[in-house]
């Protein structure tokens, strides 16, 4: 059997599988049914990790055990399989948030806080600075920023990006609202991404800055972050942010965005 190693690259990153696991999986989705050892034949996975493979496999809903001797696996419908996956999926994804969510009331947490709270007394605050790889590590900082905020905050994105942050930052940004945060979002406003920009609307000032392309966050005139690439040109796995703790920087950069903030057109 001979299946083009893209197209294994691209099942072991939807499906989640190793690449012993997608060679098995394929090699008895051309079968049907199969033995083991026909397998481990087909696939040019050793014999002695084959069986570990298939075992891996059943349990994650590929596959079926057939009974009988010799023992053989049955493939599934692919259709089937992403409703298994999707659905094991869903029970993971609960269980470990119950697991995060009961933590909170553990000693453990006050143990890791500790750990944090003494270490950071021993930085600078010029020295709280990073690179994020990667458009969800980058949205997962822009939250933590926007849930830390005390005074204001001032976001500037592109038209994708505004309805990109709609479900990222909204929640994060009602709770600034309510204490009290001065929030000022701009981005290019289309007949796209309008409805997104009156929902945003609700809990900031919002203001259309025609074609001007930036994408930057400053938070209480002290941290900011900078997106550093196009967002239309690249990848979200490659997207990069840098995060800076930079009070002169931060005000000076929030001083110039002001005197741009006067010449751009409100949403209404």
């Amino acid at each position: 059997m001979i299946v083009k190693e893209e197209f294994l690259s691209r099942l072991r990153k939807i499906f989640d599988l190793n690449l012993y696991e997608v060679k098995v999986w394929t090699a008895l989705l051309s079968r049907g049914t199969s033995t083991a050892g026909e397998l481990s034949s087909i696939s040019d996975v050793p014999r002695s990790r084959t069986y570990d493979i298939l075992e891996s496999l059943e349990k994650k809903g590929f596959i079926v055990m057939k009974l009988g001797k010799p023992i053989k696996f049955v493939a599934l419908k692919p259709e089937e399989v992403v409703e298994r996956v999707k659905k094991n999926l869903v029970v993971e994804a609960r269980e470990k948030s119950k697991r995060l969510e009961k933590l909170k009331g553990e000693e453990v947490l006050g143990e890791l806080t500790n750990l944090f709270s003494d270490g950071i007394k021993y930085i600078e605050s010029t020295d709280l600075s990073g690179a994020l790889k990667g458009r969800q590590n980058v949205y997962n900082h822009l939250d933590m920023l926007v849930r830390e905020a005390q005074k204001s905050i001032t976001l500037i994105t592109t038209a994708d990006g505004l309805s990109r942050k709609l479900e990222v930052l909204l929640p994060s940004l009602e709770k600034a609202k309510k204490r009290g945060v001065e929030i000022k979002i701009v981005a290019k406003i289309t007949a796209e991404n309008k409805s997104v920009a009156k929902d945003f609307a609700k809990v900031a000032e919002v203001k259309d800055c025609g074609n001007l392309q930036a994408r930057f966050m400053i938070v209480d005139g002290e941290q900011l972050m900078f997106m550093l690439l196009n967002d239309q040109e690249v990848h979200p796995t490659y997207d990069i942010g840098v995060w800076l703790n930079t009070e002169f920087f931060a005000k000076a950069l929030e001083q110039l965005f002001n005197v741009a903030w006067k010449g751009f057109k409100a949403v209404k």
